[in-house]
């Protein structure tokens, strides 16, 4: 991902330049992609270290057993009696 995000920091100011604009718009706009590329980097990279720091300080015993969870635990489906309305 974030090779493309450096091609693109190079290939929108070559753009720019090739369809008239200035260098200097197309420099400015090649620090402002690069800028953005690279906060976001750093987002992502913290993140991804929080999102795995979660999952090694999980417990275990977190775990959800699949059957039923209390007596009245329904998945949907239709319930028989109790819940009808009475005329």
């Amino acid at each position: 991902m974030v090779r493309w995000a450096a091609f693109s920091c190079v290939l929108v100011p070559v753009v720019l330049v090739g369809y008239g604009a200035s260098l200097a718009g197309a420099a400015g706009t090649a620090l402002g992609l690069a800028a953005v590329t690279g906060a976001c980097r750093v987002l992502l990279r913290r993140s991804e270290r929080g999102a795995a720091r979660l999952r090694t300080e999980e417990p275990a015993a977190h775990h959800v057993p699949r059957g039923r969870v209390g007596a009245g635990a329904h998945r949907g489906g239709r319930h028989a009696g109790g819940n009808t309305p009475v005329d």
